[in-house]
């Protein structure tokens, strides 16, 4: 495993270079620009069409906008709001949340442009099941701009349905069953692999629908879940009212300056800051990516800019709205720079061997601990080079020796013996743990059933959509007969990450950076070469809207029939 790790470590140094996200902060200002601010008729008429107005049953695609926006939320608001953004405050501190705010306003831009591409350029020969995203785009958009370079665009497309793959194994799956397993191990005691076939079992069931079924289970599941979730978070924020303004105020210093180190966070600078925040908003909303357009160019609907602004709410109310929530939540509570968690009777003994410092091994002074649970530590020695601070953290592993259960601690390298802050260590809650600490701060057990619900939904909806996208990834790599093998593939990497691979929050990090990564270097490119045109359609759009030469011709359905399709399906209903 860590060789692995190394190899993923290295690949997203390579990925996550400061160039690459200078590139997409960038594309965002560049289409936020182009399209005069084209966030505020998201927010305006976004939510118009959204609403149902817009709807047509006689327009080409599968499902309604509300479905469509829904099934994109369900792949984006997910364990990325809960788990991902405690990995960013961890990892970078409070300052990562103004990166996330950046990357949220920017994002509504590329999302408007990646979706109207994928609109214009998406395959309707089957109404009912439409295909659409990068790689079709990059395809028939090549071969119509000059036929002799159509391998050049089959290639890019093939490159592109790679990455999606990866980032569908990765971050679309493996994290969010790794995550749900983690949770419901902690606050429950079940294994984790007994969480992996649950969640295989359940997800199969949806999947085998097509998109949908995908489509009325995410529009039954994002209201739900999303409205649950504000409203607790709301009842923790009014308890810790007092510390809000402080906690805005330090985010957007730390943003700029380094932050010191405070208990169970050991520093860091506006650097990491930037890094982990634009990295986990960018797994959180997908900006860039390029795979909420393959749910989006499912919509029903002959205007391929409409469905584009209405994919600008997505950063909007995933970053904006609900990852600020979680911010606050951590921030506020005081859950992420505590002091720690289990203290020593008697100091551990630290022994030399050159510049090496090895940490005696000795039973955890408490019964909570089972073998293969990660603990950590903080120690005051030389300058951290990450952080500037001189404070390090060791982990540790919890092993069975001797019929006796130990803590096995990594050791410290320099030439300044370590100090042991607080004499004490601090058990690991990794990503949605550490967010469902934070509820348990302000009432005891909320953490426990509200996070472990909301884990348990936003997993299965993310994996849901994610299958979806990976599934047209296959569609274009090797035609319909392969969708099969690949979902059987996909329940089973469900399970296999709830095996108890991953173990810090460093290798949780590296493995859904790799998938977030390798998709954005193949999208950006597609978006650069075409985004003239979205540009184009959606300014031709605006002025039609403007000019009264198109509008909503009938009354706005019922909530009933917008969340379950019967909007667009009367026609149909009617005729047979």
């Amino acid at each position: 495993m860590g060789g692995f790790t190394d190899l993923l470590s290295t690949l997203n140094g390579i990925l996550w270079h400061d160039t690459t996200l200078f590139a997409l902060l960038g594309t965002g200002i560049l289409f936020t620009i182009w399209s005069g601010f084209s966030q505020y008729r998201a927010l305006t008429h976004g939510t118009a069409v959204v609403r149902g107005a817009w709807d047509d049953p006689d327009d080409p695609g599968a499902i309604n906008h509300f479905q469509a926006l829904s099934a994109a939320l369900s792949a984006t608001v997910g364990l990325g709001n809960i788990g991902g953004v405690a990995l960013a405050i961890s990892l970078g501190g409070p300052g990562a949340v103004f990166w996330m705010w950046v990357v949220g306003f920017f994002g509504m831009a590329i999302k408007l442009t990646e979706v109207t591409l994928s609109m214009l350029y998406r395959n309707t020969d089957d109404e009912d099941n439409p295909h659409g995203g990068p790689m079709w785009v990059a395809s028939k958009g090549i071969a119509l701009m000059n036929p002799k370079l159509a391998w050049l665009g089959g290639t890019i497309g093939t490159i592109f349905c790679v990455t999606l793959l990866i980032s569908t194994a990765t971050g679309g799956n493996m994290f969010q069953a790794f995550n749900v397993g983690l949770i419901t191990y902690e606050y429950f005691g079940v294994p984790s692999w007994i969480t992996g076939v649950i969640l295989a079992v359940i997800v199969a069931l949806v999947i085998i629908g097509g998109i949908k079924r995908i489509g009325r289970v995410a529009g039954l599941l994002v209201p739900f879940m999303v409205v649950l979730y504000l409203l607790c978070g709301v009842y923790v924020l009014v308890v810790n009212a007092g510390e809000i303004p402080a906690m805005f105020s330090l985010i957007v210093k730390s943003a700029f300056a380094p932050t010191e180190a405070s208990g169970a966070f050991i520093g860091g600078t506006a650097g990491a800051a930037f890094l982990f925040g634009m990295k986990r908003a960018l797994f959180s909303n997908e900006a860039g990516q390029g795979s909420s357009p393959i749910a989006h160019s499912a919509a029903k609907t002959d205007e391929p800019v409409r469905e584009g602004i209405v994919a600008g709410l997505e950063p909007f109310i995933d970053t904006i709205v609900v990852c600020t929530f979680t911010a606050l939540i951590i921030l506020s509570t005081g859950v992420w720079n505590r002091a720690p968690d289990v203290t020593w009777d008697t100091p551990l003994e630290v022994t030399r061997a050159g510049n090496v410092w090895e940490f005696e091994s000795r039973q955890p002074p408490i019964d909570d601990f089972m073998p293969g649970d990660a603990v950590t530590m903080v120690v005051i020695a030389d300058e951290n080079p990450k952080t500037g601070f001189d404070r390090h953290e060791i982990t540790g592993i919890i092993v069975e020796r001797d019929g006796v259960l130990v803590i096995d601690w990594n050791p410290y390298e320099g030439p300044t013996k370590p100090e042991i802050l607080d004499n004490g260590f601090h058990q690991v809650f990794m990503a949605a743990v550490l967010t469902g600490k934070a509820f348990d701060q302000v009432q005891p057990g909320l953490g426990k059933w509200l996070v472990s619900l909301a884990a348990w939904l936003f997993a299965i909806s993310t994996m849901i959509s994610w299958s979806y996208y990976g599934e047209q990834a296959m569609v274009y790599l090797a035609g319909e007969k392969s969708v099969l093998a690949y979902k059987v593939v996909f329940c089973a990497l469900i399970i296999v990450a709830t095996l108890g691979i991953i173990k810090t929050d460093a290798q949780l990090d590296n493995l859904t950076g790799v998938g977030t990564g390798v998709m954005l270097v193949a999208n950006l490119p597609i978006m650069w070469i075409f985004g003239r045109q979205a540009m184009r359609a959606y300014h031709d759009y605006v002025d039609r809207m403007q000019a009264g030469l198109m509008g909503p011709d009938h009354p706005t359905p019922t909530i009933e029939d917008l969340i379950s399709g019967r909007d667009v399906a009367r026609k149909n209903r009617d005729q047979g």
